[in-house]
């Protein structure tokens, strides 16, 4: 029975260049995939679009496609990726841009249509957290981004593509789309599609499943992580696949690396959505049939949803910081005396907040109080002050404030550090299908 063998090239935005690759190199793969944009990720995508219209793609781009294509054309490895963010059809004409300086002859696929800010509003849809219509957010609204799914990517590949440029899609869907143009699976075979929505769903994370967040010393011990393996996926015709990776390279692939990763995410394991099916993880099982090869099976799905999710972006605020380090004796008590002069200076010097965060890391950061009761105070702490604004003028006074104590605070205080950043927060809203529009583009190179 014929094999497809997919590598995951990437789990998120700054992740890793080296472990591709190796994939491209070693993996004797045929597809290579990238999934680098989270949800927030192509809010701020379209903030760079609108001040720069070339602009609003992956910033990685230009270093991963120089790493890998030259080797992948040469190979005929496929790629497929969604870094192209807010910009799909500038981070295509800059992949042809750089195919060209290479010398490479190539087809590139933008995939299009995931925009929907404009439909959004004009069908004043729900905002599922608020319950309230688009047009109450419309000032504040950035974006509006529908999960596409494997349709688009599908004609891409139909059409010639060497490298398929999405934005907003589905993360299995990169995974899924080549599954179902090599075998020709039919878009109502709900079981073969959920099958390849698990493939997916496994490589999306790349290391993540390979022993990268699974690793705990003592407790789960993984070897090699600094030259972690990326997954690659085996799929036969019928939808069977075994998760494995490059031998020789860093991690592990178990039935345990295997069993965290497909509950990433997951609300419910009899209802994972996703625009192409409705995937049913809940009688997985994972076989460890050799050393890095888990085999996959028990997977099913039932019919898609008649409508997409959309991510929603929208500016929430400003957010001000600032962080101090304190050592030695009495280090915690210093700390918690600073944290109380910042917190007495804000209110004196009337700065406007509608949040705030006073903490030190090493002590309460993260549990809170309660569990940092009774326990042996540090040899070092850090305070951090963290502050939502309604301006950015307001959240710079949060770091200022933090930074006086170099000289205005407790003794020993050092490497004072701040920032301000705008807030872009995300909700979402549900389309009914009919109302987007996806489109392919081609570029030659």
């Amino acid at each position: 029975m014929r094999t497809i063998r997919i590598g995951s090239g990437a789990g998120y935005s700054g992740d890793r260049i080296e472990p591709a690759v190796e994939l491209v190199e070693k993996g004797d793969i045929t597809y290579l995939a990238f999934e680098c944009l989270a949800e927030r990720t192509i809010a701020i995508g379209q903030q760079a679009k609108l001040a720069n219209p070339k602009a609003g793609y992956d910033a990685l781009l230009d270093a991963r496609m120089r790493a890998v294509l030259p080797t992948a054309t040469a190979k005929g490895i496929k790629i497929i990726t969604n870094m192209g963010a807010a910009n799909p059809a500038a981070a295509a004409a800059r992949v042809q841009d750089i195919a060209k300086e290479l010398g490479l002859s190539l087809k590139i696929a933008a995939v299009l249509g995931d925009d929907v800010l404009t439909e959004l509003i004009a069908t004043d849809t729900t905002i599922t957290e608020t319950g309230q219509p688009a047009s109450a957010m419309k000032e504040v609204l950035v974006s509006a981004n529908a999960y596409l799914g494997i349709a688009p990517i599908i004609d891409a590949l139909r059409a010639g593509a060497d490298v398929v440029i999405t934005g907003r899609v589905a993360d299995p869907a990169l995974f899924l789309a080549p599954l179902v143009h090599e075998f020709g699976w039919a878009m109502d075979d709900w079981d073969r599609l959920g099958k390849g929505t698990a493939v997916g769903h496994l490589l999306e994370c790349g290391g993540q499943v390979t022993g990268g967040y699974f690793a705990d010393p003592g407790v789960k011990d993984v070897a090699g992580l600094a030259r972690l393996g990326f997954p690659i996926a085996e799929v036969t015709e019928d939808g069977a696949f075994v998760i494995t990776k490059v031998a020789g390279s860093g991690g592990r692939v178990t039935t345990a690396t295997c069993s965290e990763q497909i509950l990433y995410e997951i609300h419910d394991p009899t209802a994972y959505y996703t625009p192409d099916v409705i995937a049913d993880f809940s009688n997985i099982t994972f076989v460890e049939e050799a050393i890095d090869r888990v085999r996959v099976s028990g997977v099913t799905g039932r019919e898609r949803p008649a409508t997409l999710k959309v991510s929603v972006g929208y500016k929430d605020g400003c957010i001000g910081e600032g962080q101090m380090s304190y050592a030695g004796a009495g280090a915690v008590a210093r700390g918690r005396l600073a944290l109380e002069i910042v917190k007495e200076r804000l209110k004196l010097t009337g700065v406007k907040t509608t949040e705030e965060r006073f903490e030190l890391i090493g002590v309460d950061a993260i549990h809170g109080p309660v569990l940092a009761e009774g326990k042996a105070e540090p040899s070092e702490v850090r305070i951090r002050v963290t502050c939502r604004t309604a301006s950015m003028a307001e959240a710079v006074r949060i770091g200022n404030e933090v930074e006086t104590l170099y000289t205005n605070g407790p003794a020993g205080g050092g490497g004072a550090w701040k920032s301000a950043r705008p807030v872009v927060a995300m909700l979402s809203a549900l389309l009914p299908r009919e109302a987007v529009a996806p489109s392919v583009e081609i570029l030659e190179a």
